[in-house]
């Protein structure tokens, strides 16, 4: 979705948003991550192996129960304000603004203590490529959710 989905409006490793992401998996298909590793860098768009679609993709109401029942069955995509996490090893996470920045992955939560967040800067950064951020609207979590449908 990095190096395909420019003519969607994003624009690679510079940021974009998932929805439109999303509607380009359902209008053009794409590549496993096995056939197309992510490599964190901007590539030409390519076309390899298996092409898979989306149904659609849900827009989450920005509640806090909302998003824990969106988790219920799946991880959900996420923008956040990240201009602080360079320095984050450990604990939970709270310093932080609410400038969306970045886009990551929601994969858990342990209520009244975490969101737990998985970043694509890769397992040396972190605890292991995950951040635990305090709960409500830590770092806007709650602002832009959604997931897709297969």
């Amino acid at each position: 979705m990095v190096d395909c989905s420019t003519s969607y409006g994003n624009h690679g490793c510079q940021g974009g948003w998932m929805d439109s992401a999303f509607q380009y998996v359902i209008d053009k298909q794409i590549s496993s991550t096995a056939n197309y590793p992510y490599v964190a860098r901007n590539q030409a768009c390519q076309k390899k192996g298996d092409q898979y679609r989306i149904e659609r993709f849900i827009d989450v109401a920005a509640t806090e129960n909302d998003v824990i029942n969106a988790l219920i069955n799946r991880p959900v995509s996420v923008a956040v304000d990240a201009s602080n996490w360079s320095p984050y090893k450990s604990g939970i996470f709270s310093n932080c603004a609410k400038n969306i920045n970045h886009g990551v992955l929601l994969v858990g939560v342990a209520q009244d203590s975490f969101w737990l967040v998985k970043n694509s800067w890769g397992t040396t950064w972190g605890d292991n490529g995950y951040i635990r951020l305090a709960p409500g609207n830590t770092c806007a979590i709650l602002s832009h959710v959604s997931y897709p449908v297969v």
